[in-house]
């Protein structure tokens, strides 16, 4: 079953997952304003983003040595069912009109866990379907799966709905699913082959869920490098905790300059995923990764030190266009580095380190801005000596001032993997885990 190979397979497969995120990113959206509608509490939305993320933590890394254990094909094909099964869940609920909010959360806890599956074994697949020259275009094409759905789906969603309602969007995401699950039908993803480090891993399923730290542990170069990303997102993590506070508090709650700091933001990312899809990166990918971090400081102090739209909507561009770069480069190191048949081991150990500084950033961000900077950046307050001329005195100036801090440190985390040997030349140090060309079979699976 399915004879399409290479990289014609993995441009199908990933056609249909672009269609089908953008579906699922639209009835996110509408389930979004159904809760709020009803609740009237942002709490309540909240919580669905725990159900969502708390399943997917819990159960990351058994699902990559699942994902290592059987059939990669067939794990990405579950993760798209799970996510279909609770969606079509909440369309009978609501055709019957029956839905109530805890179905919501009962749904988010299912697809956080195909979640859980989903991105390992889509990143273990790539390597086995694309030539290793080609993998930065391929991740590229993969950013581009997370950039452009954030900006169409809200619009979409939202001319949709009056016409369509809840339950048409509900059933345009149910069939987008079908479609993703046939684009992989018609695919052959190859076999991993068996690695020394593959048999090494073999054990309990414990005992594998473990090994993708070890691996990882073990390597210098890779360890360094996720430690960059780590320390990075966490920074950057900050900045987005307190990029819509700023800008409302420099503006006086004007929730268009937001909309249109935020979403010309988010073309950026587009325009940077679509430069890597055609481009593939630097052929050190290691510039794409710390110059990244570095261009990407250079954005957040513009932000910091702009005092309205137009120094704020280059500063995002330049932000948010990085991204793609910068995450496609690692990507395609981590693909390239790392043997086949463990790399859904490592790669959900690699995610969740990354994740880590998700539930950190906003709680450090939020007390440093309320309880430190933005009371000593009013008039009259102790830092408007030293800062006051640069970011100003008032409302969100103790936030341009963290601002102008985190950029400063960001690109001390891009000078950082420049400096250390082991993590600056880790594309020389560790051998090639790919060929040239990916191995294909003879027949389909």
């Amino acid at each position: 079953m399915g004879r399409i190979q290479g990289f014609p397979a993995f441009t199908l497969v990933w056609a249909g997952q672009l269609i089908s995120v953008l579906a699922t990113q639209m009835s996110g959206f509408a389930l979004s304003i159904w809760i709020f509608e009803r609740t009237n509490s942002a709490t309540a939305l909240g919580l669905a983003q725990v159900f969502f993320i708390t399943p997917f933590l819990i159960i990351s890394p058994i699902a990559g040595a699942m994902v290592d254990r059987y059939d990669r094909k067939w794990m990405m094909a579950l993760s798209d069912l799970s996510a279909g099964v609770a969606t079509l869940a909440l369309l009978g609920l609501q055709a019957f009109g029956s839905l109530e909010v805890w179905h919501l959360y009962a749904a988010a806890l299912l697809q956080g866990l195909g979640n859980a599956f989903q991105w390992p074994a889509y990143s273990a697949a790539i390597s086995l379907m694309v030539p290793k020259e080609q993998l930065g275009r391929a991740n590229g094409m993969m950013s581009l799966i997370e950039a452009g759905p954030a900006v169409i789906a809200p619009f979409a969603a939202g001319a949709l709905l009056p016409f369509i309602g809840l339950t048409g969007v509900l059933t345009a995401d149910v069939v987008t699913f079908v479609l993703a699950v046939v684009s992989l039908v018609l695919v052959v993803i190859p076999p991993a082959p068996v690695s020394i480090a593959g048999a090494q891993a073999r054990g309990s399923i414990w005992s594998e869920a473990a090994f993708g730290f070890r691996y990882i542990f073990a390597r210098p170069g890779l360890l360094g490098l996720q430690l960059v990303f780590f320390i990075g997102n966490l920074l950057f993590g900050m900045i987005g905790t307190l990029a819509q506070p700023f800008i409302l508090s420099r503006t006086g709650n004007d929730a268009l300059a937001l909309g249109t700091v935020m979403g010309i933001g988010a073309i950026g990312g587009v325009g940077g995923a679509v430069l890597m899809s055609a481009w593939g990166g630097f052929k050190r990918r290691v510039h794409g990764i710390f110059g990244g971090w570095i261009v990407a400081a250079i954005g957040m102090l513009i932000v910091g030190l702009s005092t309205g739209l137009p120094g704020w909507i280059i500063g995002s561009i330049i932000a948010f266009g990085v991204g793609p770069i910068m995450n496609a480069s690692s990507q395609a190191i981590w693909q390239s580095k790392v043997e086949p048949d463990v790399q859904g081991r490592v790669f959900s150990a690699r995610r969740l380190i990354s994740w880590f500084a998700s539930p950190i950033s906003p709680i450090i961000a939020g007390l440093l801005a309320d309880r430190a900077l933005e009371p000593a950046m009013q008039p009259g307050g102790a830092l408007v000596p030293i800062f006051g001329g640069l970011v100003g005195v008032g409302p969100g100036a103790g936030m341009a001032v963290l601002f102008v801090i985190l950029a400063a440190l960001t690109a001390l985390v891009g000078i950082a993997g420049y400096s250390i040997p082991a993590v600056r030349e880790v594309e020389t140090r560790l051998p090639d885990a790919l060929p040239t060309t990916p191995q294909q079979p003879q027949s389909a699976p």
